[in-house]
């Protein structure tokens, strides 16, 4: 459901223009929530358009619905293009730095002048914005790190942009009686946590129809490029897709070059050469005499060449190709063998929905159990749970439990690992829960020494089960925390303490390297959603793709287990 996430994000800019233009809260918080509301909606904003049903969704009015109804229409929002008129660029590029929020963003252009980011760059090296009311060294310093990560991301896109942009393109394109065959390649379908663009390989009959109807997809902003077998997009969000039409005869040698990686490719033709072929976008060649040997699937090419067909998210030349031709991948993790979740969050804290809502949507997402975790009592941002409150939740839970069929709920909790690595809650409280996930929420800037042993302390208490989000990072927005993370796994491995592969798009924490680090050191796992809201158990999808990458089979993972091998494993 691309449109619902790309008005979304407009929504989510548009909060963020006036709030530089010092406007209204209410109305900024109205467009916030607007947001919140579509990005949690689990059918296609246009049926719901379509029902005349707008106003009836959470936080949605009539001026809201006016600007959903006029982007389904004219796939754009003119109040949204006029404040862009509006706002300075730099204020708005100076916003997307980490730790620079509207009003120290206001203050800087109006006191300093400054035009660009290379100005401000330049102004925080020679140390002028200690100029500035409540700016100091340590300011400056982060704004540096900010620009440098900004670098770092300029022209990345989180998975979550692409996965539903190629399903909403194939799906379009499936429709056609001209398409025979369809599928995304390049970085989206190796499941790269960041992507630059979206690519899309399809064999048809007729190609001018098939790019006809793909340069005039709802989602497209302006056509890059157009032709007979290759045409280019620029969605609406700024994403750009790829749709190439290739001979059938070679659809396979084509999904393979394409799909990447440069340095995986790179590896398999020295392979093709030693055994005297030579491997290309159009097939597997004998070098002799240019005879075609095999270009119609992968596995094919694969076999040829005497290895194992190795998958998509293992293709980055991180042994993979060493490991296939002696025959011995790992069976990899599949969404079909994950039985539970140990993350969530209900109304009770941060999250959208009530406990009957999440426990009904983790069932339709075929789960066995479902681990409540809304968050303690320090994290009142997120209104974290009293003493008192969680108890409530436990027999809430326990009552619930009585009436559901095809699911159990687990008492739990994310548990605050404070400053100094006490958990928010007392072992007297923890031990009448069925599992703990312990978090750090706060001083993310601690030295590494001391976020390290902090996080170590967590794992030494007998009730924590897991450790959420491991190593704070947001994809896009910040990096993590600056941790130990070979201590980490070490310790993790020696206290039976399974570490997250929290499954959020934006998070997807642990990495691929260190998840086939704990692999390697016999550390469990855990793939968890974090949902705070129904339609985010989708998210699941993200989170085995991760842990594939990592070289995770089904017993490196502990939601693996059933219930009672669950049970049993934490009794242990």
């Amino acid at each position: 459901m691309t449109t619902n996430l790309t008005i979304a994000q407009i929504f989510n800019d548009i909060a963020e223009l006036l709030e530089l233009k010092e406007e209204n809260p209410f109305k900024i918080r109205a467009y916030r929530n607007g947001a919140q509301t579509l990005e949690n909606l689990t059918e296609d904003v246009h049926e719901v358009a379509r029902r005349e049903e707008l106003t009836k969704l959470p936080g949605i009015g009539k001026d809201l619905s006016e600007k959903i109804k006029e982007f389904l229409t004219a796939h754009k929002i003119k109040y949204y293009d006029q404040l862009k008129k509006e706002i300075p660029q730099v204020l708005i590029d100076m916003k997307s730095i980490p730790g620079i929020g509207p009003k120290k963003a206001l203050l800087l252009h109006k006191k300093l002048k400054i035009k660009n980011l290379g100005e401000l760059e330049k102004k925080c090296s020679e140390h002028k914005l200690q100029t500035l009311p409540g700016i100091r060294a340590k300011t400056e310093e982060n704004i540096l790190k900010g620009l440098e990560f900004l670098k770092k991301s300029e022209g990345r896109f989180s998975l979550e942009n692409g996965v539903p942009l190629a399903d909403e393109i194939i799906r379009a394109l499936k429709k056609l009686k001209e398409v025979k065959r369809i599928s995304v390649a390049g970085s989206v379908r190796r499941r790269k946590d960041t992507i630059h663009d979206v690519d899309i390989l399809v064999t048809a009959q007729n190609s001018a129809k098939v790019m006809e109807t793909f340069v005039g997809l709802p989602v497209v902003s302006d056509v890059i490029a157009e032709g007979d077998t290759k045409s280019s997009i620029r969605t609406i969000n700024g994403l750009q897709a790829d749709l190439r039409v290739v001979d059938p005869a070679a659809y396979g040698a084509c999904l393979l070059y394409f799909t990447g990686s440069k340095a995986h490719n790179i590896r398999i033709r020295d392979i093709a050469k030693k055994k005297g072929y030579k491997l290309n976008e159009y097939g597997l060649f004998s070098e002799k005499n240019d005879k075609l040997i095999a270009s119609k699937s992968e596995e094919e090419i694969y076999k040829i060449l005497g290895m194992e067909c190795v998958p998509p998210e293992l293709r980055e030349d991180h042994g993979e190709v060493e490991v296939a031709l002696k025959h011995a991948l790992p069976h990899l993790v599949t969404e079909k063998q994950i039985r539970g979740d140990f993350h969530s969050h209900t109304n009770e804290s941060d999250g959208e929905n009530t406990l009957e809502e999440m426990a009904e949507s983790a069932r339709k997402h075929g789960l066995e159990y479902l681990v409540v975790t809304d968050h303690s009592k320090s994290l009142t941002v997120a209104n974290g749970l009293t003493e008192k409150r969680l108890m409530a939740r436990v027999e809430a839970i326990r009552k619930l439990n009585k009436k559901l069929k095809g699911l159990t709920l687990l008492t739990g909790s994310e548990v605050d690992i404070l400053a100094d690595g006490v958990l928010d809650y007392s072992d007297d409280v923890l031990k009448e829960l069925d599992f703990v996930v312990a978090s750090i929420h706060s001083g993310f800037k601690q030295p590494r020494e001391k976020m390290t042993q902090r996080i170590l302390k967590a794992m030494d208490n007998k009730y924590v089960n897991l450790i959420g989000h491991p190593t704070g990072r947001l994809i896009g927005i910040r990096d993590a925390y600056d941790v130990d993370v070979d201590k980490m796994i070490r310790h993790a491995k020696a206290t039976n303490t399974a570490l997250e592969i929290n499954a959020h798009p934006k998070r997807l924490d642990l990495n691929e390297v260190y998840i086939r680090q704990s692999v390697d050191a016999g550390v469990t796992l855990a793939i968890a959603t974090d949902s705070h809201a129904v339609n985010q158990f989708d998210n699941l999808t993200y989170g085995v793709s991760e842990a594939r990458r990592g070289w995770c089979e089904s017993k490196n993972i502990l939601n693996t287990l059933t219930l009672a091998e669950l049970r049993k494993k934490i009794r242990k």
